[in-house]
């Protein structure tokens, strides 16, 4: 044997795959010419160089089929689900006025910064108050002269009426002095009137926050002539602490909601239920799920005949601002609980052109694809409400490497909806 050379060796020169086709078949021929002919005797030792390098002549390629995949399998969670009305909203400011210059005059002050908050009654404008305060002035000193012409006619009167018991004086006489009495009153309450008015106008010179809101940026700068030809609008006020979510709803979804009124009503003794009682959850589009909780607060008495849907109000504290007003907003009513639903994660449902489907663990290890019907469950889980059974196992995980009639390797795991994933 050549230095270096092992045994079973290919010796140089020749492939394996030309050995094994070409080389075999005469070691085999020379098996049998060797017992019967002396030749086979004197190419013995060729043929066990041959032989040497062709240990292997009698191996065969057989397939090996690779192992099962790996792939995680749990049973369904069993949980009370509630079923819900989801529909889409906007938010609405639950106050908002326009604030207008009532008495025309030139604006002297902007008593807040705009944007900012303010509390009811807190001073906003100011218009120049001198001309109205003279005609206070002037009204006032008319009321004053109107009573002093009373006390005079009263006076009169009260004279003329002792000297026409003396029978001093006609009846004519008293009769005029009573209508002079009559005349002074009347000219006293005008005078009155005529003071209240000019009050009123020199209070609408100034301009208060009529409640707690947010008042926006000033329409009219300081010095601005204001309120000629009729009231001038110098802001807006809006409140959003509570604010609304207003929806519709279908005739069918507001039947559920009657339906659940009623449920209450019996569960209750006959006690009716107010709106308030029924729960409105909501979210925005940033948020995941819906994390503010509010009540419903309206319902349209009548089904819009040309959209079958009913206008529907909730109402939101707000006390973080998480809304303003216009923002839209996910909302959802729940109306039933499910018992005993089977819970699955998210990733654990497939969809084809059929709908959604399960694939389950069957005898040895082998999946099958299941057509199930769904309905939103918690947050990353569906709940199975047809389909499926609670007994059986469900690959939640690796379901890219789990084929339908195929053998798999399943690693039992345990569903946990707190962490919406498995442990």
């Amino acid at each position: 044997m050549p230095t270096g050379s092992v045994p079973g060796a290919v010796p140089a020169g020749f492939s394996r795959s030309f050995l094994i086709e070409i080389v075999c078949p005469m070691v085999a021929s020379f098996d049998r010419v060797a017992s019967t002919k002396p030749f086979g005797f004197r190419a013995l030792p060729l043929v066990l160089v041959l032989l040497a390098g062709l240990a292997g002549c009698d191996d065969k390629n057989v397939y090996a089929p690779p192992p099962p995949e790996e792939v995680s399998v749990a049973r369904p969670l069993v949980q009370d689900v509630p079923r819900y009305i989801e529909v889409t909203g906007a938010t609405a400011a639950y106050q908002s006025v326009n604030l207008v210059a009532r008495v025309p005059g030139t604006l002297v002050s902007i008593d807040y910064q705009d944007g900012k908050p303010v509390e009811a009654g807190q001073k906003l404008f100011t218009i120049d108050p001198a001309q109205y305060k003279a005609q206070v002035d002037q009204a006032e000193a008319a009321v004053a002269q109107a009573e002093a012409g009373l006390d005079n006619a009263e006076a009169t009167f009260g004279r003329q009426t002792q000297l026409d018991a003396k029978a001093v004086i006609s009846q004519s006489q008293v009769d005029s002095a009573r209508a002079s009495r009559d005349s002074a009153r009347a000219q006293l309450a005008s005078a009155k009137a005529s003071l209240e008015i000019a009050r009123l106008n020199l209070g609408y010179t100034e301009i208060s926050a009529p409640f707690d809101g947010v008042v926006s940026a000033h329409l009219a700068d300081i010095g601005a002539y204001v309120g000629q030809g009729g009231p001038t609008t110098l802001a807006s006020i809006v409140r959003f602490k509570p604010i609304y979510a207003n929806f519709t709803i279908s005739e069918t979804d507001m039947l559920r909601v009657r339906e659940k009124i009623r449920d209450k009503i019996r569960s209750s003794g006959g006690e009716r239920p107010r709106l308030q009682d029924i729960l409105v959850e909501a979210g925005t589009q940033l948020e995941s799920g819906y994390p503010h909780q509010g009540r419903l607060d309206y319902i349209a008495p009548g089904v819009d005949p040309q959209t079958g849907t009913l206008a529907v109000r909730a109402i939101f504290d707000n006390d973080d601002i998480a809304f303003l007003p216009g923002t839209f907003v996910r909302l959802r009513i729940p109306f039933e609980t499910v018992k005993a639903a089977l819970l699955l994660p998210d990733a654990a449902i497939g969809t084809d052109q059929q709908g959604r489907y399960v694939l389950v663990l069957g005898e040895d290890d082998v999946v099958h694809q299941r057509a199930v019907e769904i309905e939103p469950g918690p947050p990353g889980f569906q709940a199975i409400v047809g389909g499926l059974k609670a007994d059986e196992s469900v690959v939640v995980g690796g379901l890219g490497r789990a084929r339908p009639e195929a053998k798999v390797k399943p690693l039992v795991v345990t569903l946990d909806v707190k962490s919406s994933g498995t442990n």
